[in-house]
């Protein structure tokens, strides 16, 4: 494992990009949008988007120097593409903008899940004569939508950066150059070490939220039940509200490392309860001096960031 701080080496010059498509704006397109052009770091962002109502909202918004509904005029001479829409969504977006993909040009993504993206499109991009990297900036929002995008998203975020041995390795540098470029800290990874690792850090917190919203807000508690809510619970489920045909898409993806998660957790609650019942004082105790310390440590070091 890899990880830099945002800039690669002290005499690194970020090379600015000509055209780069965002394939989505949403959050993290219009975020990497607003963030390339405050920069200066790319001469045209042109987005693509499904609506014809976001088209004039993200020109407005200034997320991007212009938008549009087609795919091909979107993509046509970009040097760079990200594609910044649900992982359910690439393989097909990417056969239908394949014919207009120049060749050498750069793809990468912003998916949560990279095991299943990256072998469904390296490939199909390498035989259109371009770079497929996976990439995946761990910055984000229960908001959603390019009204939530800001430009200072990515700053001291960790993004990891997943290629394969098939990997053209100018083009791995230049995506690492890319969120670098945005304040980013990278991470180099294999899809398969990011997709075991985001399972516990990422998807295992989303599932968790859903299931303590969906528990302890049921209809079938008295009213009290609620207004007892207070900030502990606010904080600890706040990311429920995130999109759920997103998160179904994200589950299903890593559904068996997520599921491996589960396990160990549900493993740990089982642990907690017998310590309830048997009274055991000094377990109890202990399960939470050490989450205590486990997470002042990680809060301390996240922080003041370190390269590893």
């Amino acid at each position: 494992m890899q990880l830099e701080t945002g800039k690669l080496k002290p005499e690194t010059h970020f090379v600015r990009w000509k055209k780069v498509t965002l394939v989505g704006v949403g959050l993290l397109g219009g975020s990497l949008g607003l963030a390339l052009k405050q920069r200066r770091l790319a001469e045209s962002v042109v987005g693509f988007v499904r609506r014809t109502a976001s088209v004039k909202e993200c020109e407005r918004l200034k997320a991007v120097d212009k938008a549009t509904r087609d795919l091909h005029e979107a993509v046509a001479g970009a040097e760079l593409i990200v594609l910044c829409t649900a992982t359910a969504q690439m393989r097909p977006l990417m056969d239908k903008l394949v014919p207009a993909l120049a060749k050498g040009a750069i793809v990468t993504d912003v998916g949560s899940v990279k095991g299943s993206v990256v072998k469904e499109l390296e490939h199909v991009v390498a035989n259109a004569d371009g770079y497929f990297i996976g990439s995946h900036p761990m910055a984000g929002s229960e908001r959603t939508g390019v009204r939530a995008a800001r430009g200072d998203l990515f700053v001291n975020a960790v993004c990891v950066v997943t290629p394969t041995p098939r990997s053209n390795r100018a083009a791995i540098r230049r995506v690492e150059q890319l969120w670098a470029s945005v304040g980013a800290r990278l991470l180099r990874l294999t899809p398969a070490e990011h997709d075991k690792l985001v399972s516990r850090s990422s998807h295992l917190p989303h599932v968790l939220a859903a299931a303590l919203a969906n528990a302890v807000l049921a209809p079938s508690w008295p009213k009290a039940q609620a207004a007892l809510c207070a900030n502990g619970f606010r904080d600890t489920t706040r990311i429920a509200s995130g999109s759920p045909e997103m998160w179904r898409d994200i589950a299903l993806a890593n559904r068996k490392n997520l599921g491996d998660a589960l396990d160990a957790f549900v493993g740990d609650l089982c642990d907690f309860r017998q310590f309830l019942k048997s009274g055991n004082e000094r377990a109890i105790s202990k399960f939470f001096e050490v989450a205590r310390k486990r997470r002042d440590s990680w809060a301390a070091k996240l922080a003041s960031p370190t390269p590893e």
